[in-house]
């Protein structure tokens, strides 16, 4: 890919969800940020460009975004859209599901070293998403996954940034390595997927849970549970745009300027104030990520 600018996926819709954007929800007061989307990935009846996403984002007070990359070429649009746009900071990686398939095609060292040359760029802030999935790879993939995790973790602390993980179905294995091989000093969960006692676990660890709009479904009592349970000053907010978007639109195509959503629902259940949750929300992604 010569051009990163120019690259976009499209999200596959099967024609069974409801594809319409939703309206824009109520603006914040105090604003904060989308820790974690996807934003090269164009879904809905009319896919916004990423000014307009984040020109929608500001207008509700959501003043930036920290775009995630799973593979090469995201990655590269992600520290482009980082050096081209004030609001936004990157995440770049090699996915845990992706992992195998750069292996089996002997690329998985050269598809880090790029990583590792993306991270040294000013505004790249973190090494994800990573992690270990054992939900979509077979047990013959887990060997690259693992490898793969353990050295994206060397590189968020030989570059000083924070790391993104991705954690599905390996709870306790992401904790084991983690404590094996030793954490960056600034990890997040991203997407938070665990319970009560995985948060007090990660938080005592000093980690950060990043929660997104599945906080808010019906079936996600652990999540709330999990959020109930965690220090307020290692809680970020995120989309994982243009997935998981919160009640009432779940289904539809998500993106940053529905994070005030989830912020208020997360006001609600920990029974906070909106406006002293969002500052609390936006000192700690600047915490984590630095400055946009």
């Amino acid at each position: 890919m010569t051009d990163p600018s120019r690259y976009v996926r499209e999200r596959h819709n099967d024609g069974t969800r409801d594809v319409r954007r939703p309206p824009a929800p109520e603006p914040l007061a105090v604003p904060v940020y989308d820790n974690h989307a996807h934003l090269e990935i164009a879904d809905g009846d009319e896919p916004l460009t990423l000014d307009e996403q984040l020109e929608r984002a500001g207008a509700v007070g959501v003043i930036g975004v920290v775009q995630a990359g799973g593979d090469v070429d995201s990655s590269r649009w992600s520290a482009w859209a980082a050096a081209s746009h004030p609001g936004v900071l990157a995440a770049v990686a090699i996915h845990p599901n992706e992992a195998p398939s750069y292996e089996a095609a002997g690329e998985l060292d050269a598809a880090i070293g790029v990583i590792d040359e993306l991270a040294a760029q000013p505004r790249v802030r973190a090494i994800g998403e990573t992690g270990l999935d054992f939900f979509r790879t077979e047990a013959d993939g887990l060997p690259a996954q693992f490898r793969s995790f353990e050295a994206h973790i060397d590189l968020a602390k030989q570059h000083d940034i924070a790391m993104q993980i991705h954690d599905r179905d390996a709870h306790d294995a992401v904790l084991e390595t983690l404590q094996r091989v030793g954490a960056p000093d600034r990890t997040v969960f991203h997407c938070f997927s665990g319970d009560a006692a995985m948060a007090r676990i990660a938080a005592d660890a000093g980690y950060y849970l990043s929660f997104a709009g599945n906080l808010t479904f019906k079936n996600a009592q652990n999540l709330r549970d999990a959020l109930a349970v965690t220090p307020r000053e290692r809680i970020l907010v995120e989309t994982d745009a243009p997935f998981l978007t919160p009640i009432p639109h779940r289904g539809q195509p998500n993106a940053p300027y529905l994070v005030p959503l989830t912020v208020r629902f997360m006001a609600a259940e920990l029974d906070a104030d909106l406006d002293e949750l969002c500052a609390q929300l936006a000192a700690n992604t600047l915490e984590v990520y630095g400055a946009f």
